[in-house]
C-alpha cells in the first residue's frame, strides 16, 4: 500500500470548476499548499480539459520531486474541439479542448503520456481509471490491467479508480490489485454508505480509500449552513439543511465548527488514507489547513449520537470501527 499523507489538494478547482481562477491565484494556491505542509496533489485530464494539470505541473515542476505525491487519471483524452464556445461541463474555460471516453490499452498509455506533457514533469505517482461506472466492462478489459501493467513496469507507482458511486469501486476493488480508490461524496458527516461494502472490501485488499467531497458540496463547508447551500450540487433537501444546522449548533456549543467536525469525522475511520479538498485560494487552504490542526473536544461527537445526527457507519475520532 502506497503511504498517503493524511490530507491533499483537490485541484479540480484549479481547472476552473464552476468558477474562473486566475493563473496568478491558482499558483498561489499550490504555493500556499506547499507552505502548509501539503504534498498531495490529485489532478485529472477532465478538470478543465487540461488546464488543471497545466497549472499543476507549473506550480510543482521546480520543487523537488521526490517530496510530493501527485495524482492524475484516465479514461477521457483531450482532442481539439471548435473553440467557439465554452466548455460544457462545468468547467470555466473555452473549448478549444474538448474529451472523449477511452478506456483501452492504448488510451490509457496515450493518457498518461499527455498528461506528463501537461505536467511537464517525468512521472506521475498514482494513475487513477476516472468515472468509469457506465464503462466498467471496457476499463476491465483494458483500463485497468494496462494501469497494472504499468506499475510492473515502473511508469508508475500505485493505480486504483475514482468514482462517486461505490458499488462499482467494491467490484473492482474485489478484483483487481488496487493500491488506491478515491471515492467522493458518499462518506461524510450526512452519509457514511461507503462504509456498507467499499471500505471492509478495501481493508481486505490493502487497498487505501482516499475521500473527496467531505463538505458535502458545499452543506458541510460553513459554520452556519445557509438557506441556499448546495447538496450534491444541488438545493439541500430542507431535511438534511436542518440537520446539517443542528450539527452546525452543537458544534458551537462545544467551541468547534461544522467544518472542523467535517474534516475529522472523515479520516476517523481506519480504512481512509487521505482526504483531498478543493481550494482554489491560499486563503482556503489556511482555513482548511486551521480544520486540521484544530484539537476537537470528543464530547460533541456523543452530543451527536446523543440526538442521533450521525449516519449508520461513520467511525468518528475516539471510535474504533465496529
Amino acid at each position: 500500500m502506497i503511504d498517503l499523507p493524511r490530507w491533499g489538494l483537490g485541484a479540480a478547482t484549479l481547472g476552473n470548476l464552476f468558477t474562473a481562477v486566475s493563473d496568478e491565484t491558482a499558483r498561489a494556491t499550490v504555493d500556499a499548499c506547499w507552505d502548509a505542509g501539503v504534498r498531495y496533489v490529485d489532478t485529472a485530464p477532465h478538470y478543465g480539459a487540461g488546464l488543471s494539470e497545466e497549472r499543476v505541473g507549473a506550480a510543482l515542476r521546480d520543487r523537488p520531486r521526490e517530496e510530493f505525491l501527485l495524482q492524475t487519471k484516465v479514461g477521457r483524452l483531450l482532442v481539439p474541439g471548435p473553440g467557439a464556445g465554452r466548455d460544457t461541463e462545468g468547467f470555466d474555460v473555452p473549448d478549444t479542448r474538448v474529451r472523449v471516453w477511452d478506456f483501452s490499452a492504448a488510451g490509457v498509455r496515450r493518457s498518461v503520456e499527455e498528461s506528463l506533457g501537461r505536467l511537464g514533469l517525468d512521472r506521475v505517482d498514482v494513475a487513477l481509471v476516472h468515472d468509469p461506472d457506465d464503462h466498467l466492462d471496457d476499463a476491465r478489459a483494458g483500463a485497468f490491467p494496462e494501469l497494472l501493467r504499468m506499475r510492473e513496469e515502473g511508469l508508475v507507482r500505485a493505480v486504483g479508480a475514482g468514482m462517486n458511486e461505490t458499488a462499482p469501486l467494491t467490484a473492482v476493488v474485489e478484483e483487481f490489485d488496487l493500491d488506491v480508490v478515491l471515492v467522493a461524496g458518499r462518506y461524510h458527516l450526512l452519509d457514511a454508505s461507503a462504509a456498507d461494502g467499499l471500505f471492509p472490501a478495501a481493508q481486505r485488499a490493502g487497498t487505501a480509500v482516499v475521500l473527496g467531497g467531505v463538505f458535502a458540496s458545499g452543506l458541510l463547508a460553513s459554520a452556519e449552513p445557509p438557506q441556499d447551500a448546495t447538496y450534491r450540487y444541488e438545493q439541500a433537501p430542507p431535511a438534511l439543511l436542518g440537520r446539517a444546522r443542528r450539527t452546525a449548533a452543537i458544534a458551537r456549543e462545544h467551541g468547534t465548527t461544522l467544518p472542523a467536525l467535517a474534516v475529522h469525522a472523515a479520516g476517523a475511520h481506519p480504512a481512509v488514507a487521505s482526504v483531498v479538498l478543493g481550494m482554489r485560494s491560499p486563503e482556503e487552504v489556511q482555513h482548511n489547513a486551521a480544520l486540521f490542526a484544530e484539537e476537537v473536544p470528543l464530547q460533541v461527537w456523543e452530543a451527536l449520537r446523543r440526538e442521533d445526527l450521525l449516519p449508520a457507519g461513520l467511525v468518528v475520532p475516539g471510535e474504533g470501527a465496529a
